[in-house]
């Protein structure tokens, strides 16, 4: 059974987070079920955010009575201390609490700090004053800003992409946390679902004491495999050291992570689906990839501007227009039947 203290937050966790972003796609009563299960299974860490609709409404309805019992974070994408307020009160609200235990910056464009003029950190630290949150953390996707706010010495806990397709900046990322005694909570895990071993993905992530993965949970099967995790934690093992070598030739660095911070397209184009549909169809059930609907999605790429403002936004620096054009190309090859899956 392996566990992870967050920095000097106190926070004990199993090495199995619960990400709730995917709570948001089933209904009330599914999510509640799921997420008491989860509970109850051993995990003690849930992960939200203000941002993902219903998610915070649920996780209060599956944990009202047993507050005590887990540890709750959540986010909020204020740009004032207004708005500030306004999430927090709502989250509170929303999550039948009176307190969160860790509340997070979610993926700001800058790294929060007093006296930036913005107001956000003297809210964040006036909410803490009273007894509203715990613990001060901040989430993103940009290297530059990670790295601004472990140097800032102002946060408990960093947020970012963390899995083992990582280069050697994210490692660097995470040692550089960890000498600075702060919790690093890892997101990601799957890459946004195209790594589908979880077995590897964790024992990956297990080689990092200070590390805390929360992993993207909506289905049943998902959950049981991670909760069988708490009591029997996959190894480094040779087999899994294979898996992780294909993985990262197969997909190498130039690949959508599906972190959805391109959105929206002005025309509509669902990017962060279309710009990695090449691995979709090769590394899950390819029928899915290939309905009425999911083609219908992919069209759309031919009414793309070239307005580059997706390019803009990614926080890895993709060339996104082309990976749209270099993904279409090939799922018209493999509609034809030209290309074999």
């Amino acid at each position: 059974m392996l566990k992870v203290v967050l920095g000097k937050t106190g926070i004990e966790a199993h090495k199995n987070g619960f990400g709730a972003l995917p709570v948001q796609r089933i209904g009330m009563e599914d999510a509640v079920s799921l997420l008491r299960r989860a509970r109850e299974g051993g995990m003690n860490f849930f992960d939200t955010a203000r941002f993902y609709t219903d998610s915070e409404e649920k996780l209060g309805e599956a944990f009202a009575g047993v507050r005590d019992q887990i540890y709750l974070a959540t986010k909020t994408m204020a740009q004032t201390a207004e708005e500030f307020w306004k999430d927090l009160e709502l989250s509170l609200k929303n999550l039948q609490t009176e307190y969160v235990d860790l509340y997070q910056f979610h993926n700001p464009p800058f790294c929060p700090k007093p006296g930036d003029g913005s107001g956000l950190y003297e809210a964040m630290l006036e909410a803490k004053e009273q007894g509203k949150i715990r613990h001060i953390g901040i989430t993103n996707h940009r290297l530059k800003t990670a790295h601004e706010a472990i140097d800032s010495g102002l946060y408990e806990t960093l947020q970012f992409p963390f899995c083992y397709l990582a280069t050697e900046h994210e490692l660097k990322l995470v040692e550089k946390c960890k000498k600075a005694e702060m919790g690093f909570i890892a997101m990601k895990g799957l890459s946004g679902g195209l790594l589908t071993n979880s077995a590897a993905a964790y024992a990956f992530l297990a080689q990092f004491d200070h590390v805390l993965p929360i992993w993207g949970i909506q289905k049943e099967k998902e959950l049981d495999e991670f909760l069988s995790y708490i009591e029997n934690p996959p190894g480094m093992t040779e087999e899994i050291k294979e898996q992780i070598a294909r993985d990262k030739e197969e997909l190498g660095l130039d690949f959508c992570r599906a972190c959805g911070y391109c959105m929206p397209c002005p025309v509509g184009i669902e990017i962060n689906t279309c710009a990695r549909m090449s691995q979709l169809i090769r590394r899950s059930p390819s029928e899915l990839q290939l309905t009425p609907e999911v083609q219908a999605k992919m069209k759309k790429v031919e009414e793309c501007r070239h307005c580059g403002a997706c390019k803009k936004k990614c926080p890895f620096g993709l060339d996104t227009p082309a990976l749209l054009e270099k993904n279409y190309a090939d799922y018209k090859e493999i509609l034809a039947g030209r290309v074999k899956l």
